[in-house]
């Protein structure tokens, strides 16, 4: 398992920008290539090229920052059969691991202890046809479910949603993102407030603090 490989677009050490660990210093893997093309892509660079590593490579670069946390990004890193091996392999570490994942590949054989961050696609990602309906009843609590809205009819089909696949059960977070440059967040706020959603705002950090930086 340790001579496996995967096409690596970049290890890189930060603050987690987005779920409920925002703001902890955070070790990301970004796993190269997606079968998803959704209209509010910012990773766009991680489309193609990168670089193969082994796993025990990309092991021995997220050891260099003594991480509490990992998340393997990408990308769709399940795009790739080796990420799931490299999962077992960083929590068999002692890491606490996450996955974000548009949901568009099945979930089932990824280890229970990583978090999984399930992006559900909305209708303006483009992407919707694209979710994996039955990856939901692989998640468990602790699990979060995203949905990055774009407008208001992503906001009213994420609400449709919610209701119609009980998703708040289960002892699974859900967040609410606007799409940054085309829904104002004081106004999906609101909403959410509007409607007493039981779902977390959830701004990017990362790109309150880097926003004129490549990549952020």
């Amino acid at each position: 398992m340790s001579a496996a490989s995967l096409r690596i677009t970049e290890i890189f050490y930060s603050l987690q920008g987005e779920t409920t660990t925002s703001g902890l210093p955070t070790a990301f893997i970004r796993l190269t290539g997606c079968p998803l093309r959704c209209h509010y892509c910012d990773t766009e660079y991680a489309f193609f090229g990168g670089e193969k590593h082994s796993i025990s490579d990309i092991l021995a670069q997220v050891k260099g920052y003594q991480p509490r946390y990992v998340t393997v990004t990408g990308g769709e890193p399940l795009a790739q059969p080796n990420c799931l091996p490299l999962l077992t392999k960083l929590c068999d570490a002692g890491y606490r691991v996450s996955l974000e994942t548009s949901g568009a590949l099945p979930i089932a054989e990824v280890d229970s202890r990583v978090v999984i961050i399930l992006d559900l696609k909305t209708p303006a990602s483009g992407e919707s046809g694209r979710n994996l309906w039955e990856n939901l009843p692989h998640l468990k609590s602790g699990d979060e479910i995203k949905f990055v809205i774009c407008d208001r009819s992503d906001y009213e089909w994420a609400r449709l949603m919610l209701d119609q696949y009980r998703l708040g059960e289960g002892g699974r977070e859900l967040l609410f993102s606007p799409s940054q440059g085309q829904l104002d967040a004081a106004l999906l706020a609101e909403w959410i407030i509007e409607d007493n959603l039981p779902v977390r705002l959830q701004m990017q950090l990362h790109k309150q603090l880097w926003a004129d930086r490549p990549g952020t």
